[in-house]
């Protein structure tokens, strides 16, 4: 694997006060994980955070749920962010990894749209 092909990863917090930024309440919030990249439950891209999700760049969003959750978790905003949805059963049988190639794509596009014009994923 040549320089440019390495696999980067984020650095962990050189201290513990560095692990203190983040508290319990803020799991309901859009956390923003990479640059650009955030990650939050549903209730942070709901259609009463649309000014949030759009003063941060938000442009894709991944959403992830239950096939009998299809009704009621849905995208918000399909005419202003792209979506991917994916169906996945919550339990510790479901193949997951199946799901990561076309996650990842979806990221990867995002990510490298944002660096031209300066926008974000969740």
């Amino acid at each position: 694997m040549d320089e440019d092909n390495k696999l980067q990863f984020p650095s962990l917090p050189a201290t513990k006060e560095d692990l203190l930024d983040w508290a319990y309440p803020m799991r309901r919030e859009m956390q923003e994980i990479l640059p650009g990249l955030f990650l939050g439950p549903y209730s942070a891209a709901m259609k009463s955070k649309l000014p949030i999700l759009q003063r941060h760049g938000v442009t894709h969003i991944v959403c992830v749920r239950q096939d009998i959750e299809a009704n009621f978790i849905k995208p918000n905003f399909p005419h202003t962010f792209r979506y991917l949805v994916l169906d996945i059963a919550d339990n510790p049988v479901e193949n997951i990894i199946r799901f990561f190639p076309m996650t990842k794509e979806f990221i990867d596009s995002c990510l490298l749209r944002s660096k031209r014009y300066s926008q974000s994923c969740f």
